[in-house]
């Protein structure tokens, strides 16, 4: 955005950030224009009504406010940018050398308008920002208020090197150079826009002036779990990462921590499967049939890929299809490192940094596929229990999930019946998430609006329903239509069928099909391998290694004629076979892509998009 010239010589801008201020607006503009009076020239200054998309009066009366004085101006917007995207597009259109904000409460005593606009228009200090936790004075503040803020103050000191006190006191300044300098650095648009401004002021070398004011609560606190806890909070750690981190990272580096995570990931494999156990049944194992199991579970990834396009085509993104199953096989090395799935931000991560993807569609098109992987394998689950069932082998499931000890042993049969319980909860939950989804595409009512609504008030979580909102809304466009859904729905067919091809392919080179017929060996493996994929989701350990262990044994040896040797083997022969197929993929990824976290950080070239403001002026 360019600057607006206008005729009259405009010393100082001073914005107001405004969200639904109906009742406060009319007189904080006026108690504004006063106290500027008071010690400028009535033609020196200028007030900007940065009004963001608000649904009450409040842009009729900035209008009115405009007509009947010049040196008043209106920004409108449609749509909530936040309070720190609003500050900016007002900024980058005022003319002032001097730039000045505040909240439109007045909570700050307005006396020390002219101390603050003075520090950087006389004193030639960059940026100026009033303080309520200076040693000498102390806001009259709430334990409510002023334990969190002391408390989060003190993670910016901690954390992002700040030598200041107070960092969000809505009363601050800049010149207009410091501004420009800053501007496209500061990443956040909402709460945490005033933080970055003085962290990163600092860390730029400017001169930052901090002075204590009189400051008094006006109506009830907008501080909730959802705004400071996780909004600010995730906040002070990315600009940790990028200003403490991320310099020190090059080439050397990056590809070190590649490697480092692949090591982990292989020593964590030694951690939950005994190694000795995996070398000596695959000593036992026909080479041939393990190598074609590997080869039959790697034909899965490219089709994971495929899916993947497919529900990001959905979305409106089109990708390559070989990009997204790198992306797939980073994520998935880092699942088997990090519990909780927490390899699955990897991805959304990367597909943001280098395609420009943004959160809500990374992380709806990553539940969508969920929800495809959960379901297939529920259904393909459940068809073989109807089969179970109606050949009258429910007395054999239920003494092998029940019995005590015995050869299956007491430590296999609980993680067995963990598992069962495990996988019976979670497809519950798939069913229900998929019914979630068909009711709130049919639903009229804003249902997560009002759901966050119970938490707060605040203008941030209209904020974040904003983004829930269209985190829901591009999972249901990812698997709403259906050809979109029969589609997904193959290939997630597709994907889990190979899956299971792979631990029948193990269990024959362990020689189970010697014990029984082949369709008891498909029927049993379907079985085991859905309950244990479906225990998996909830990982106790990285990898989700152990339930599947437990599913597996259990299901197999209480269902066929094999051994619990065997069916152990198998199972930890299988999972073996599936991590090292995994990780291998993830560092070819790595080094064929030049993917990583650090990297797609490095080479991101995704700008922020700034609409232009409208001047009621």
């Amino acid at each position: 955005m360019h600057r607006v010239t206008m005729d009259r010589p405009v010393e100082v801008s001073v914005v107001l950030p405004a969200y639904n201020e109906e009742h406060t607006i009319e007189e904080t503009v006026r108690t504004t224009l006063e106290t500027l009076a008071a010690f400028l020239p009535r033609e020196a200054v200028e007030v900007i009504v940065a009004e963001d998309g608000c649904d009450d009066r409040t842009p009729e009366i900035a209008d009115q406010l405009a007509a009947e004085d010049s040196r008043v101006r209106h920004f409108h917007s449609d749509e909530r940018l936040g309070r720190g995207g609003a500050l900016e597009r007002a900024f980058e259109a005022a003319n002032g050398e001097t730039l000045v904000y505040f909240d439109t409460d007045l909570a700050t005593d307005m006396r020390h308008l002219e101390e603050l606009v003075e520090r950087v228009r006389t004193e030639g200090y960059d940026v100026a920002t009033g303080s309520r936790w200076m040693p000498d004075r102390v806001a009259d503040r709430p334990a409510k208020r002023g334990v969190p803020s002391r408390a989060y103050n003190g993670l910016v000191r901690l954390f992002l090197r700040s030598e200041l006190r107070d960092h969000q006191c809505g009363f601050k300044a800049m010149s207009r150079e410091a501004f420009y300098l800053l501007k496209d650095d500061i990443q956040d648009n909402h709460w945490f826009w005033d933080t970055e401004l003085l962290v990163r002021a600092q860390r730029e070398g400017l001169r930052v002036a901090e002075f204590s004011v009189d400051w008094e609560p006006k109506g009830d606190t907008k501080v909730d779990l959802v705004r400071d806890i996780f909004g600010m909070g995730s906040q002070i750690g990315r600009t940790w990462w990028e200003l403490s981190v991320r310099p020190r990272i090059d080439r050397r580096v990056t590809m070190a921590a590649g490697i480092a995570l692949t090591l982990v990931a292989l020593a964590l494999m030694t951690v939950y499967l005994d190694p000795q156990a995996v070398l000596d049944v695959m000593g036992a194992a026909d080479p041939a049939l393990v190598l074609l199991a590997a080869v039959v579970y790697l034909v899965s990834w490219p089709i994971r890929g495929l899916r993947y396009r497919d529900i990001l085509a959905e979305l409106g993104f089109h990708e390559k299809t070989s990009f997204l199953t790198g992306a797939i096989f980073i994520s998935q090395t880092g699942n088997l490192v990090f519990p909780a799935r927490a390899g699955d931000a990897v991805r959304a991560y990367v597909v943001k940094a280098r395609r420009g993807i943004p959160y809500p569609s990374g992380f709806a098109s990553l539940a969508a596929e969920r929800v495809f992987d959960l379901l297939t394998i529920t259904v393909l689950a459940g068809t073989v229990l109807l089969g179970i069932v109606a050949t009258g082998n429910t007395s054999a499931l239920i003494e092998g999930l029940l019995g005590s000890g015995g050869e299956v042993g007491a430590e296999n049969r609980r993680a067995g019946r963990t598992a069962a319980v495990v996988a019976a909860g979670v497809g519950l939950a798939a069913i229900l998430a998929v019914v979630g989804i068909v009711a709130s595409a049919r639903s009229d009512r804003n249902l997560v609006r009002k759901a966050l609504g119970r938490f707060s008030s605040d203008s941030y979580a209209d904020y974040v329903a904003g983004i829930v909102e269209q985190f829901v809304v591009d999972l249901q466009r990812a698997a709403g239509r259906r050809d979109a859904f029969a589609r997904v729905g193959v290939s997630s067919l597709a994907i889990w069928s190979l899956d299971v091809v792979t631990a029948i392919l193990v269990l024959v080179a362990l020689g189970a099909n010697a014990e029984m017929s082949v369709v008891t060996l498909v029927a049993v493996s379907f079985f085991a391998v859905s309950v244990g994929n479906l225990a998996k989701v909830l990982p106790l350990s990285p990898g989700g290694i152990g339930l599947y262990e437990g599913a597996f044994t259990i299901l197999v040896v209480a269902l066929s004629p094999v051994s619990v040797t065997v069916a152990v083997g198998a199972a930890i022969l299988d999972h073996a076979v599936k991590n090292v197929v995994t990780v291998l993929g993830g560092v070819a990824s790595m080094l064929s892509l030049n993917v990583s976290l650090t990297k797609a950080v490095e080479e991101s070239a995704n700008a922020r998009d700034q609409a232009e403001p409208v001047d009621s002026d």
